[in-house]
């Protein structure tokens, strides 16, 4: 008899091995379809992962936060297939959740453009609309090593050459399509409805990301799309989570506002803002960071200084009060 606890304290028991999945049908429908992971003991796993002992599990779905960084990933594998598909001598890097989508990186012969982005992202719908199951299997490192070697993914290969040579490593599959990538993945594509590309930086020849926004709902999306009060920037990587935190905690002030989080330099997210009309934008770098604040400006250049989060939350809600 396996013994399974819920958040709630309440006890289960089963008198054979199940699945995340089935557990959370033995539950209800409506939590098994909207299931994308499950918590085992603390430790997040795959839809897929079977119960076979005693252990307290939780399932995780889009509505909190950790279940919406998981769609966020497996929207990076949707976008790495399509790319693929569409053209393929794209070599693949690696791609992950970011901020309020993801991105992944590749290497192609030449410069992305935006009807590229169209022609990849119409890809993707087609893809999500097929319903395709992502699975897992654990393979010893060499024989990864020689599984993208054997494809041509030589910028893939070298990213492997720099893990442990005792790991195991984990592919995700999608259709006839497989990467090495953290998991864990929601279970199909259909649960990827509400995303959209939306910008793709170079970082050297031939390096390019290619970035998009991606939700729960379509009505999430249009949100995030729609003209915002500010728009939060970061330097570099290193402010990407407290960039995100900011954003986080000026939306639950009500502010309309969207993170940049791109791999690309200040000076070209400012004026990419500004040329787009963005009334406001709060830059993060590590002083910033550090001293719990931002940095703010209109998107005529005019410096508003240094401000408290909740400070630049009541001034943009001012703001918007004063041009009513």
């Amino acid at each position: 008899m396996i013994h399974i606890t819920l958040p709630d304290g309440s006890l289960r028991e089963y008198d054979q091995p199940l699945s995340i999945h089935e557990m959370a049908a033995s539950i209800s429908p409506g939590l098994a379809r909207a299931a994308v992971a499950g918590r085992v003991n603390g430790v997040q796993v795959d839809c897929d992962f079977m119960l076979e002992q005693d252990a307290r599990v939780s399932i995780i779905t889009p509505r909190e936060p950790e279940g919406l960084e998981i769609v966020r990933r497996s929207c990076a594998l949707l976008l790495a297939m399509a790319v693929k598909q569409v053209y393929p001598r794209a070599q693949l890097l690696a791609g992950s959740a970011l901020g309020d989508g993801f991105f992944y990186e590749f290497a192609y012969d030449r410069a992305f453009t935006a009807t590229d982005l169209l022609l990849i992202e119409a890809r993707m719908h087609q893809l999500a609309a097929t319903n395709h199951t992502i699975r897992r299997r654990e393979l010893p490192w060499k024989k990864v090593l020689a599984f993208f070697i054997a494809l041509g993914e030589h910028y893939k290969a070298e990213l492997i050459r720099a893990l442990p040579e005792d790991d195991c490593l984990w592919l995700y599959s999608l259709g006839n399509f497989e990467d090495l990538c953290h998991g864990p993945h929601i279970p199909s594509t259909a649960i990827l409805q509400a995303f959209r590309l939306a910008h793709i930086t170079r970082n050297g020849a031939p390096l390019q990301r290619i970035y998009g926004g991606c939700w729960e709902s379509q009505q999430e999306l249009d949100a995030w799309l729609a003209p915002q009060q500010a728009v939060v920037v970061n330097l570099d990587e290193r402010q990407a989570d407290y960039a995100q935190s900011v954003v986080d905690e000026l939306r639950r002030a009500g502010v309309r506002v969207n993170g940049d989080l791109r791999k690309e330099k200040i000076s070209h997210k400012i004026r990419h803002h500004r040329e787009h009309g963005v009334p406001c934008l709060l830059v993060i770098g590590d002083k910033e960071m550090s001293g719990g604040f931002v940095s703010a400006r209109t998107c005529t250049g005019e410096d508003l200084g240094e401000m408290k989060v909740g400070q630049i939350a009541e001034w943009l809600n001012a703001q918007v009060h004063l041009n009513a």
